[in-house]
C-alpha cells in the first residue's frame, strides 16, 4: 500500500511520516506538492499513483485570511479538490485532515461528526469547502478533524506552537496574557499520527466507513488552563492572567466551545486518544 503523506513537512506531517513503513511512504514537502500550483501537484501524483493520499497540508493563517483569504482558498479547499479528483480518478483513498473551527462554538457539549457545522471566519470557511469538496470528490474518503494541535517545531504558519511559545516567553521573565474564554481539547500531533496509522489500513479494507472522524485528545480545558498546566509539567514559574478573547483585538472570530466527541473512532473499534493532560506530560518529556 503506497501512501502520499501532502504536506510532511508540517507538524502533522513531521509525526505522522516516520510511523509509517518508510518503503512504502511517499513524503510531499511544499517543494514536491504545492497545493497552490493544481496542475504541477496533479501531474506529480499522476507519476506516483499512491493507494492512499493523506493531506495534512492547510493555510492556518487564521487571521491573515481575514483579509486576504486567496491562500487560503488556493490550499484549503481547492487544493483539496485537486487530491480528491486524483484519487476519485485513480480509486484511491483520500484521507484529509480537517478542523474543530468548522463549528460555531455555540454548543454547550462536545460537537459530533453529525452535528451542524457553521463556521465563524474565512480560514473556517475554507476548511468547510475543502471537507465539502473531499466527500462530493473521492468517493473514498476520510475527513479527520483535529483540534488545537502542537508537535515539536510547531507550525510554520504560526512560528511554532502554543505550548513551546509559552514556555520561551516564561523563561523569558515575561508575563503571559491567555484567553479563558475559548474551550477545546489541545491535541498532539504524534497521537493523531497513531491513530490514524491504525484507521487507515481500516479504512483501505472497509472495516471502517467513509467520511467524518474527530481525532483529538480527551477532555477539554481553556487555552488559560492549558498554558497553566504546560508551565506546572515544565516546572516554569511566570506571571500567567486570564484574559477574554475580545481583550486581543484579532481580526478573526474564533469558537468559544470547540470540543469534539470522538464517537465514529469508537465504533470503528478503535482506542481513545489519551487525556489532554496526559499527552501534554508525554510532549513535554519527548
Amino acid at each position: 500500500m503506497r501512501v502520499a503523506v501532502v504536506g510532511a513537512a508540517g507538524q502533522l506531517g513531521r509525526e505522522l511520516c516516520p510511523l509509517l513503513p518508510a518503503a512504502d511512504t511517499i513524503a510531499l514537502t511544499r517543494a514536491e506538492a504545492d497545493l497552490h500550483d493544481a496542475a504541477a501537484v496533479a501531474a506529480h501524483l499522476e507519476s506516483l499513483r499512491p493507494d492512499v493520499v493523506v493531506n495534512c497540508a492547510a493555510d492556518n493563517r487564521v487571521d491573515a485570511a481575514e483579509a486576504d483569504a486567496r491562500d487560503a482558498v488556493a490550499v484549503n479547499a481547492l487544493g483539496v479538490a485537486t487530491l480528491a479528483r486524483h484519487c476519485r480518478d485513480h480509486d484511491a483513498l483520500l484521507v484529509h485532515v480537517s478542523t474543530d473551527y468548522v463549528f460555531d462554538g455555540r454548543s454547550t457539549r462536545p460537537y459530533t461528526e453529525q452535528d451542524a457545522v457553521g463556521p465563524l471566519g474565512a480560514y473556517a470557511r475554507t476548511k468547510l469547502a475543502g471537507e465539502l469538496f473531499a466527500q462530493a470528490l473521492a468517493p473514498r474518503h476520510a475527513i479527520l478533524r483535529v483540534a488545537g494541535l502542537y508537535a515539536e517545531g510547531g507550525s510554520r504558519g504560526k512560528g511554532g506552537n502554543f505550548v513551546d511559545k509559552a514556555l520561551a516567553q516564561a523563561r523569558a521573565g515575561k508575563p503571559l496574557r491567555i484567553v479563558s474564554d475559548q474551550v477545546t481539547a489541545p491535541t498532539w500531533a504524534r497521537d493523531v499520527a497513531e491513530t490514524m496509522v491504525r484507521l487507515v489500513p481500516r479504512l483501505v479494507d472497509g472495516t471502517a466507513p467513509n467520511g467524518v472522524y474527530h481525532v483529538t485528545n480527551a477532555g477539554a480545558c481553556s487555552w488559560y488552563e492549558f498554558a497553566v498546566a504546560a508551565l506546572e509539567l515544565a516546572g516554569v514559574r511566570a506571571e500567567v492572567t486570564a484574559i477574554a478573547t475580545d481583550e486581543l483585538g484579532l481580526p478573526a472570530p474564533r469558537p468559544a466551545y470547540s470540543v469534539l466527541a470522538n464517537t465514529r473512532l469508537a465504533a470503528a473499534g478503535l482506542p481513545p486518544l489519551r487525556p489532554w493532560r496526559e499527552a501534554l506530560a508525554a510532549y513535554l518529556l519527548a
